[in-house]
């Protein structure tokens, strides 16, 4: 029995894995419908994990269920991801003077410097190494401000903007970016200017708002070409 059970449990993983790429990777676009049975097919999986792990995708807001017609890859809602950027800001904004008030400059500062201050371009990360340094920048400066309820909302936010986000380091021009203007938050600081470090940290998130904007709408289009020629 618990053989059987870790077995499904295993297959509900690698549906849902294999559903979030593809909703990632724009082989799946927004919008588009499909049934449990076309996903079993597909992917050679009964029913029962299939139905979990589109559960799981629909509690993580990437999909949702059809009345009677199946699923549906959640439409992107581009006022509540604008909602969503607004209250990270918020936050974000918080953060820098609550850490600037503090009686000493916390590691963390001094070890995200040593991160986005590379010695040589050659040492900067790539692909999802620098996504996933990038999620730890925001959240370990907001974790380094001391509020733990702060914190835990920014990571629901964190998640929830995750697949609009990722999207902002598939450019190198964007990667740069991202490197100079983490560096000059950190710089400002260290330097204990709260303000400054507030306005760049504003500055730099809308840019990455509006990048990240743009091409999703540019992947949604192309995805929505090579579906019309199949």
């Amino acid at each position: 029995m618990a053989t059987n059970t870790k077995r499904k449990e295993s297959m509900a993983d690698r549906v849902y894995e294999a559903l979030k790429d593809d909703i990632f990777e724009f082989r799946l676009i927004p919008g588009d419908k499909f049934s449990e049975g076309d996903v079993g097919t597909r992917l050679n999986a009964s029913r029962t994990p299939v139905r979990e792990a589109l559960y799981r995708l629909q509690r993580e807001g990437f999909v949702e269920v059809l009345f009677r017609s199946g699923w549906q890859v959640k439409p992107f809602d581009f006022q509540q991801v604008e909602e969503l950027y607004d209250l990270r800001i918020t936050l974000e904004r918080a953060a820098m003077h609550k850490i600037c008030q503090q009686p000493e400059l916390p590691q963390t500062v001094r070890t995200l410097t040593a991160i986005w201050n590379p010695d040589h371009p050659s040492e900067r990360a790539v692909g999802s190494t620098v996504r996933a340094l990038d999620e730890s920048f925001h959240c370990d400066l907001v974790a380094a401000a001391g509020n733990r309820e702060m914190s835990r909302i920014h990571r629901e936010i964190t998640d929830r903007l995750r697949i609009i986000r990722r999207l902002d380091f598939t450019r190198d021009d964007r990667i740069d970016a991202t490197y100079r203007e983490h560096a000059e938050i950190l710089e400002a600081l260290r330097a204990g200017h709260a303000v400054e470090a507030a306005d760049r940290l504003t500055s730099h998130i809308r840019i990455s708002q509006k990048a990240v904007r743009e091409i999703t709408m540019e992947k949604i289009r192309e995805a929505a070409e090579v579906h019309k020629k199949l």
